[in-house]
């Protein structure tokens, strides 16, 4: 296994020209069916972890969805929260009532995004373990608190400002240290893998490809870079 410091510069020197190319072999259009965004049957999503896998971390479950229901679940970065924060279709929502732990339109920070549940077990005092992501929140459900449902159609309530998890699905690059959207990799071109989504395999225009491609280096990036800053300011 290469060092993150190695597996970042990997990242630095991605060219985005060749994800591009390898976007468009595989295809790729959302059809809007809201699969990425809410809460899935146990057994049916992957875990979104690290390259190396995530065995035996704790599932989410929502007691309204059931406990055979797993909560949606995506990384988003410290400052994607802040931005989220001052959305004004995240204002919308909050004066909506749709937000789980306020009712006025305080923006509060829990309101964005709560700890990733990876990695935390529920002990007899409650919450115990250790987790060093945040993960966008979700309503009672387990679905993104930002995902709204419309005859049918999925649709991101907050699509200007979504996160870079979400701009890049249903891709990753093959690198260590960084992660992987839901569902398992059904595919894989170069340095780019494709997961489980019913988009893939449709025409896709060079210039969302190349869009697409920009967005998945700066993922990497941020994620590895992310990664070295943890370990090297965790202080058990």
């Amino acid at each position: 296994m290469e060092s993150l410091e190695a597996e970042l510069e990997r990242a630095r020197e991605l060219d985005v020209a060749v994800l591009a190319d390898a976007i468009e072999e595989i295809g790729f259009e959302c059809t809007r069916c809201g699969a990425c965004c809410k809460a899935a049957e146990n057994g049916d999503r992957g875990d979104a972890g690290s390259e190396h896998g995530t065995d035996g971390r704790t599932r989410e479950t929502h007691a309204e969805a059931g406990p055979e229901f797993e909560a949606h679940t995506a990384t988003v970065f410290p400052d994607e929260v802040r931005r989220l924060q001052e959305t004004n279709d995240y204002d919308r929502r909050v004066t909506e009532g749709v937000s789980r732990s306020r009712s006025d339109a305080s923006r509060d920070w829990r309101d964005v995004a709560r700890p990733m549940p990876y990695g935390i077990d529920t002990g007899g005092n409650g919450p115990e373990g250790e987790t060093f992501e945040w993960a966008l929140q979700t309503n009672d459900c387990g679905d993104c608190i930002f995902y709204a449902e419309e005859d049918g159609q999925g649709a991101c309530t907050v699509h200007e400002d979504r996160p870079l998890i979400c701009r890049t699905y249903p891709f990753s690059v093959a690198l260590a240290g960084t992660s992987q959207p839901m569902g398992g990799a059904v595919e894989r071109v170069g340095d780019v893998r494709a997961h489980e989504c019913e988009g893939l395999g449709r025409d896709i225009p060079r210039a969302e490809a190349e869009e697409l491609a920009r967005a998945l280096k700066q993922r990497a990036i941020r994620e590895l870079e992310e990664a070295i800053g943890v370990r090297e300011n965790y202080e058990p």
